[in-house]
Order: structure tokens, then sequence, then C-alpha cells
């Protein structure tokens, strides 16, 4: 059972924020205390921690909301800004699987900045009677942190499952799927990185350098998981819901360098979503004149259309009881990225269950975009084939205020540091189902892992 929820007084102030969020973080935070949510520079970046609650096992979620439940109710809110994201606001990341040796965590930070539509704001919290801190909130504004762009030295290991293995280990998938146990499985591995001179890892360097290079995603850290994710598990604002599915992808431009202590050499830049899902026209597969162009590849892979039809199914009927007018595109479109082209479909539906935003993320959670189809037969070889706890990679993660809106997106392009933040594991996957080819799936992980490794040092800078 989690512990008693806490008394807890926030108060969000307009301010002036210019410039860069993260340089406002603290060099000292602890690393696993920084929360962030970003995306185009404006979001929300925290730290310190007012209240914190850590749940496993199946009812993860439902006792994890149950707790926000208590702490918003007895919270006392002084909100003059009154934007999505001010107010009491929790940060939230939870395991993938019921079965995970690794904590689900809800956390308030005591410090909050935020910026959204050309408004700032400060929100401060502190517990039961303590003071409120003393200055004015912009004061900390005024300061910016010299050390965000020295990197920590890292070095990379193999992970559980070893690069050159990979491909058997997707062949069996492959063959599982043929003899009809499941349709689609998405198969994940992870690399290991530790710091050289076993000192602590910092996050706010990596989130600096993701935000960077991969602006349009949502940049996000909850107690010590840093990632960019491209994938929007489920926006709840305004009683309407919206879900973006990315499923089947496709490489362009040319290969990324090759980490120094990476195991096979990397093929690609990690994509960067643009920042709104404005879809690419599709060249006409009929015709001949773009033989080479990949979003005809795409559009015309037997492969990808199944992958993105299995996961648009997976969030339609996750999301049918607790919406009405669900609009479901009938197909997908191309989303053109740096790097690579995704098929996509965006969802969105009018709320009537009166579910808050993480109440739908555990609804929807699982989906097929990261689990596979059958659900419960995915999870299951998932379990068999990888050999690894992806702890909360894949899980939701994201936040929710004090009315239950919020934003939850899938933990994808990212690491999780270990306890003793040292060290980190960084994962990537891919959907695997009966056209599958093993080496293309070790190079779509190996697409993933550049966002990480690149920011994390572990890759030169691209000409």
């Amino acid at each position: 059972m989690p512990p008693p929820p806490p008394r807890l007084r926030a108060r969000s102030v307009a301010v002036d924020v210019t410039g860069d969020l993260l340089t406002r973080v603290p060099d000292e935070v602890d690393p696993r205390e920084v929360v962030s949510w970003l995306r185009e520079g404006d979001g929300m970046v925290g730290w310190g921690r007012a209240a914190v609650v850590r749940t496993r096992g199946p009812e993860r979620f439902t006792a994890a909301e149950t707790w926000w439940d208590g702490v918003r109710h007895r919270a006392e809110v002084e909100d003059e800004v009154r934007l999505p994201g001010t107010g009491l606001v929790a940060f939230g990341s939870f395991a993938f699987s019921p079965g995970s040796a690794d904590d689900s965590v809800l956390t308030v930070p005591r410090t909050l900045i935020g910026r959204r539509d050309g408004l700032a704001w400060v929100t401060q919290v502190v517990v039961d009677d303590e003071p409120w801190p003393t200055g004015h909130p912009a004061e900390m504004l005024a300061r910016t942190n010299p050390h965000l762009g020295r990197l920590d030295p890292l070095v990379e290991l193999p992970g559980t499952v070893a690069a050159q293995d990979w491909p058997q280990v997707v062949a069996r998938a492959v063959r599982r799927i043929g003899s009809g146990v499941v349709d689609k499985v998405v198969l994940a591995r992870d690399v290991a990185v530790r710091h050289r001179d076993g000192d602590v890892v910092r996050v706010a360097p990596v989130l600096e350098r993701l935000q960077a290079r991969y602006g349009a995603t949502w940049t996000f850290a909850v107690d010590g998981l840093v990632g960019a994710t491209p994938e929007m598990l489920v926006r709840l604002q305004g009683g309407r819901a919206r879900s973006r599915v990315l499923a089947g992808t496709i490489r362009r431009g040319t290969p990324a360098p090759v980490p120094a202590a990476a195991p096979v050499p990397t093929t690609a830049l990690v994509p960067a979503p643009a920042p709104a899902p404005t879809p690419t026209p599709v060249p006409d597969p009929t015709t001949t004149d773009h033989p080479t162009d990949p979003r005809l590849r795409l559009v015309s892979s037997v492969k990808d259309l199944e992958e993105h039809a299995y996961a648009v199914r997976s969030v339609a009927d996750a999301l049918a009881p607790h919406c009405t007018d669900l609009q479901v595109p009938e197909a997908p479109y191309v989303l053109e990225l740096p790097d690579v082209y995704h098929l996509a479909s965006d969802l969105t539906g009018r709320m009537v269950s009166g579910a808050t935003s993480l109440r739908l993320a555990c609804a929807l959670h699982p989906s097929a975009a990261v689990c596979g189809t059958p659900t419960p037969a995915a999870a299951t070889l998932i379990e068999e084939l990888e050999g690894m706890d992806r702890g909360r990679y894949a899980g939701p993660v994201g936040w929710v205020d004090g009315s239950g809106d919020g934003d939850w997106g899938i933990a994808l392009r990212c690491g999780e540091l270990a306890p003793d933040r040292r060290s980190l594991r960084i994962f990537a996957g891919g959907g695997i189902v009966a056209a599958s080819d093993p080496q293309a799936e070790l190079a779509e992980t190996e697409v993933k892992l550049t966002a990480m490794r690149h920011a994390l040092g572990l890759l030169p800078e691209p000409s």
C-alpha cells in the first residue's frame, strides 16, 4: 500500500523567463530529482522532491492514482497563472511490466519552472507548515548553470544481448509468429553505459543535448529516466483526448559515425518529429517517378503497414470506452523527420468517462506499438526472448496536474540511471512481424540508439 498522502501547499506565480529552461537546473542537484517535459524549448523543468510515491505490480497505476487523488484533494493551491502545468503537478514514469523489479514513480518537485505560449511561471511547493522559500521566485531565474555544456566521460559496454546476437533473437520471434503464437511482438535490447571515473552521471547536460538536437520530441526526465520520445501515448486537456501512434520506420540520410565502444556500426540518426503532425504527400505507388523515394517504399511496405495497423487498433480499442466522437484515421500519413520517415496516425476523442490522464495512460498501456498483438501473448514472448527487465523503458512517462489533465508519452529513445547513479542502460526496440528481416531489425535498433549515444557524448558531432 502507498503511504498516506502528505499535505502540500503549492504556489504558481507569473515570471519573465527567456532562454533555455534547463540552464536554471543547479549542478549540485541529485540527478534523480530532476524532472522535465520539454518540446521546442517550452514545457517544464524542475528539481527537488516535495512528495514521492513508489508502486509495483499489476496495481501500480491504480495505487499511484489513489495516492495522487489524496494529495491533490488535500493540497492548498495558489495559482495566478492557470495554464496547463501550473498549480500542483506530479511527474511520473511507470514500469513496462507488472512483474518488473523496478519501481513506478510519481513525484512532486519542490521547484518547477514552466513556459507555454509565451507565458512563464514558477511553482514552489512546501510540505505541511514549512516556510516558503525566501525571496521572489523570479530571483532564481537570474542564475544559470555554468557546467551545463560539460559532458561526463562515459564508456559503452555490451548489454544483456550483444548486438551480433540480436538477429538470432529476432529470428526466433519470426518463427513464433509463423507458428501462430502472436501476430506481432515488439522486442527491445539494451546497452550499458558507465562513468569512466566512477562518478555520478549528471542528467541536465544529457537533457540539454537531447533538447538541442531533437527539439520537436518530448524531452523528459523522471527519477533518473531520461530521454526524448517522439510518441504521445495520450494528452488530456479541456475534455479532449489525443494519441499519436508511430509504427513503421524507414531511414533516410547517410549513416552516422560509429561510437568508440559500440559493438556494431550505427546506421543512421534517430528521428526528431515535426512540430505538428503535418502529412507529407506520399508518391503514388502505381507510378515509377520515385523508384528510390523512401516514402514510397514505406507506404508500400506490407511489414510496416501491418505493424502500424496493429498499433492503431490497440489504441482505438483502449480509448473507445472513455470517449465519444472518436476519430480514427482510415490510413496513416507519412511523418517527415530529419533522419527517418514514420507511418503516423493521430486519434482524438471527447472524454465522457471522467478518467484522469493517468488513468487513460493505464488503459492504453501497453499498446501494440511497444508490446504486440495479442497483448497478453506478446508480453509473455517478450519475457521469454528479451532476457532482460525493461524497467521503465517503453512505459508511460509524463505529468498530471491537480485537475487530472496532463501529457503521457511512451518512454522511448531513453536511458535509465542505476540506483548508484554511476551507470545507466539505454534502450531501443522494434516491431517484429512475419515479414521482418533480422538484420534490418538490428539496424533499426542502432538507428534508435543514436539519440542517447549522441546525448551522452558517445558519438562525435555530425559534420
